[in-house]
């Protein structure tokens, strides 16, 4: 977004707003990105400097205590009532004057409430109260927030290049003194491979799936052809499946098979469940040949944002035998990072990526190549108001 004037912004402010009233895609997100710029232009750089180093970093240390000490769910329970500072000190075992101290701050920065001498949960308090984000915050204040810490200190030594692609000699190994790769440490250091999952189950939460911006029908759909294969969709490390089950859910009539793919405990772990899925399960790794062939569409959900470029050319590679021409897509649900005017939700995920792996994510014109590489093509890149990800439909040359 380029540099408004305050006037300027909240003109916009009142356009977006009646677009908000109406409900229309993408205008709450677009409320929040005017209302940080707001902020930019009005700020004084004292005040930007409390905000970002101050403010901020206290806010989340006192989240990650109130995790500890269920601050967020003892408010939840009382609802309209409130608790007193000492009723909440007795909840929590947090003194009552360093809780005053904790609780005025979160009160400050819009996250609780006080009023009548008593603390009020908010919407937002209320939300932060449940498991996924509970757990998100672990990961995210004990697994993530160092690796940002250790920044400055790991790119001066580097020469402030870009980490190597081996995913481990990069500022999370740093940080954490490993020299595991992401993965693995999450795998090695319970509980946080079920932090993370929470993360990244919260991090998509009341957002669109793919499937409810592109054209499944008239795309997918029509012109399915059994006699070519019996498979309508193979989600390629779709996980435990979330993707599938609410697809199956948003399209209970479709024709064909849809298959989940993943490695083999994941897999495991899904068919150990017993649960009756719409789906059927299939141990498979996307660095070898995909043994479905000539199904519809492909879908790999943030998939290659995790590889390098090189590793991304290897999973198309044994993709691309199992495509039919004029007939398979491949459908890449990923980031599309514009260079002009970049979100926050798309710097925040590159920021990530290359604290954690060693990657990062891509433009457009980057994506072009990479597919190409690969021996795919573009088709279109759909993307939906106010959602990160864009759904990028490539078919072979």
């Amino acid at each position: 977004m380029a540099s408004q004037t305050p006037s300027e912004i909240l003109e916009r402010i009142g356009v977006t707003r009646i677009a908000f009233d109406k409900g229309e895609a993408g205008s709450r997100e677009a409320l929040i990105d005017y209302s940080r710029a707001l902020i930019a232009s009005l700020e004084i750089p004292s005040e930007f400097m409390q905000r970002t180093f101050w403010a901020e970093p206290a806010q989340s240390a006192i989240i990650r205590i109130a995790v500890d000490t269920k601050l967020f769910q003892h408010l939840q329970e009382a609802g309209s009532a409130g608790l007193s500072p000492s009723a909440l000190s007795e909840k929590t075992g947090i003194d009552v004057v360093l809780l005053q101290r904790f609780t005025s701050h979160l009160v400050a920065m819009n996250l609780i409430a006080f009023h009548d001498g008593v603390l009020l949960a908010t919407k937002l308090s209320n939300g932060l109260a449940a498991d996924n984000y509970q757990q998100s915050i672990g990961f995210c204040y004990n697994a993530s927030r160092p690796s940002f810490n250790g920044f400055p200190e790991y790119f001066k030594k580097n020469g402030y290049k870009p980490p190597t692609t081996s995913g481990t000699d990069g500022p999370f190994q740093s940080a954490h003194q490993t020299e595991k790769p992401f993965f693995d440490w999450l795998v090695a250091s319970p509980p946080y491979l079920d932090y993370f999952s929470s993360f990244m189950s919260a991090y998509r939460a009341g957002k669109p799936d793919w499937f409810d911006f592109y054209p499944v029908e008239s795309h997918m759909v029509e012109g399915f052809d059994s006699s070519i294969s019996d498979a309508l969709l193979v989600d390629v490390g779709g996980g435990r499946g979330h993707d599938l089950a609410t697809f199956a859910k948003r399209y209970p009539s479709h024709p064909g098979k849809i298959i989940l793919q993943d490695r083999e405990p994941v897999i495991a772990s899904v068919v150990e469940s017993g649960a009756e899925n719409p789906f059927a399960a299939q141990a498979h790794d996307f660095f070898t040949p995909q043994p479905i062939k000539y199904a519809r569409a492909y879908s790999l959900h943030s998939i290659l944002h995790d590889w390098s470029d090189d590793e991304s050319v290897k999973i198309i590679e044994n993709l691309v035998p199992a495509l039919k021409r004029g007939y398979s897509r491949v459908l890449f649900n990923e980031i599309v990072v514009s260079e002009e005017n970049p979100t926050l939700a798309a710097s925040n995920m590159d920021m990530m990526m290359l604290a954690h792996l060693n990657v990062s994510e891509r433009t457009e014109d980057q994506w072009r190549v990479l597919l190409a590489k690969g021996g795919l093509k573009i088709v279109k890149v759909h993307t939906c108001p106010g959602v990160a990800e864009s759904l990028i439909e490539a078919e072979l040359f």
